[in-house]
């Protein structure tokens, strides 16, 4: 019968690095036994060494994009990346809000691995009031979840506080991503909806080949929810894929090469 597959959407930026965006979901995407799809918001011009340039799609072009797969497909889970500017985040929360696509994951994405900035300044706003209280999951990194709560992470006491005013903010379930800190031992901090929390930890990996890191967790995260997995065992599944990706490397570019995405199928899960 058609339309049975699980399939998830993507709403995010190319990367024409092939290491992040909408390229790194869509590879995680099928390496999780999803079908995935994708709504473009941005281009970029972009390698391992950096984002050389970038620019937003018509908002009409991405009205048509949600439209088009709403007419024909079943998605059973979306993401959000990369999403530009303020007036593109406020087009694609009105397109959610418009079409199902189930349970949404929220990536806000904000700056490149190379340092440059993905979000405009005036977007954070509209991310915090309109985009975070869609969010089934939200998976902020330290810096992201620094700039939506106002606050500053130290600790991992920190950490804690800030899940917390995440989901004062509508989020239902947080995730607090600990790779930008410099203990031995990377720890993501994880607060469900129902109040129950846990960390999750793998041994920090001195590499620079970690471009994608965030935009692979987050649509490893979709593929499992689009299959039926519970949000823990979504969130779990996801950290296993991204330390695999990590731990078992290829040498992609002159930077911050790819990751790996397809260590875990190869028995690579640590």
């Amino acid at each position: 019968m058609a339309n049975e597959f699980p399939q998830t959407l993507t709403i995010a930026g190319t990367d024409s690095g092939g290491g992040a965006g909408v390229m790194a979901d869509l590879k995680t995407m099928q390496e999780r036994n999803v079908f995935g799809t994708a709504v473009i918001v941005a281009v970029t011009a972009q390698n391992t060494l950096g984002v050389q340039d970038f620019m937003a799609l018509p908002q009409k072009l991405i009205d048509e994009q949600f439209a088009s797969l709403a007419a024909d497909l079943k998605i059973r889970a979306c993401k959000t990346g990369m999403l530009a500017d303020a007036s593109h985040v406020h087009g694609v929360v009105e397109n959610l809000k418009k079409f199902d696509f189930g349970p949404l994951t929220v990536d806000p994405v904000m700056i490149a691995k190379g340092g440059a900035a993905l979000l405009a300044d005036d977007a954070v706003e509209t991310v915090r009031e309109e985009l975070i209280p869609l969010a089934d999951v939200l998976t902020p990194n330290l810096p992201e979840a620094e700039r939506l709560t106002g606050m500053t992470i130290a600790d991992e006491t920190d950490m804690e506080a800030a899940a917390v005013a995440l989901q004062d903010l509508g989020a239902k379930n947080i995730v607090i991503k600990g790779g930008h800190g410099d203990a031995k031992v990377a720890r993501d901090f994880v607060l469900l909806m129902d109040g129950r929390s846990f960390w999750l930890e793998a041994p920090r990996v001195e590499t620079v080949r970690t471009h994608g890191t965030g935009d692979t967790l987050s649509s490893c995260i979709t593929a499992e929810l689009a299959k039926g997995q519970d949000f823990e065992t979504a969130i779990r599944i996801a950290k296993k894929f991204v330390t695999a990706a990590i731990v078992h490397p290829i040498a992609v570019g002159n930077g911050h090469g790819p990751l790996n995405h397809w260590a875990y199928r190869q028995g690579g899960a640590e």
